[in-house]
């Protein structure tokens, strides 16, 4: 296959470049984050701090023991340490007001299903915390492992409590 001698094609030198409206809107509106503190002053914003601290509660007082010699320690903390991240998470989206910047996503769905999820699994989880409680187990980490069942339950009637106000707002949203 001989390719013929062909003359070289000239170049151009012009670069066309195109930026999205997307990406200019983008470093446009993020610019600077606004800060929500009353946020903090309202019963959700409440709830959830309630959440991050006994969360954060729960699941130091198992991990300071030997918990991953029991499966259900193991299940209850990965229900206490997941959502604690989410709650904080959650937390900074409500604060920084980043929910109003991306308004595609249904933010009261989301708090909704989250809340509801949350009292679900950690009722669940703090079953499992109480009833796999017993001196003979382990004796020497009765009291964390108790502490911690007595604190996952506060930690899920926050959560139901953040589901009743979420399903509030959900309901409000959808009849107008």
């Amino acid at each position: 296959m001989d390719l013929p001698n062909r003359p070289p094609r000239p170049r151009s030198h012009t670069v066309t470049t195109t930026s999205s409206s997307f990406t200019a809107n983008l470093s446009a509106s993020s610019s600077t984050l606004a800060y929500d503190r009353e946020f903090l002053r309202t019963v959700p914003g409440l709830l959830m701090v309630t959440e991050i601290v006994l969360g954060l509660l729960v699941w130091t007082l198992i991990a300071g023991t030997e918990y991953f010699l029991y499966p259900a320690f193991g299940w209850v903390m990965f229900v206490a340490v997941f959502y604690w991240v989410l709650t904080v998470f959650f937390l900074i989206i409500y604060m920084t007001m980043t929910y109003t910047r991306i308004p595609q996503v249904p933010w009261t769905m989301v708090g909704l299903c989250f809340n509801g999820s949350a009292c679900v699994l950690y009722l669940i989880a703090a079953i499992v915390d109480a009833s796999s409680v017993t001196k003979d187990l382990d004796n020497h980490n009765y009291n964390s492992w108790a502490a911690s069942s007595f604190f996952a339950f506060v930690v899920t009637s926050c959560y139901a409590g953040n589901t009743y106000f979420s399903f509030i707002s959900w309901r409000s949203r959808t009849l107008q």
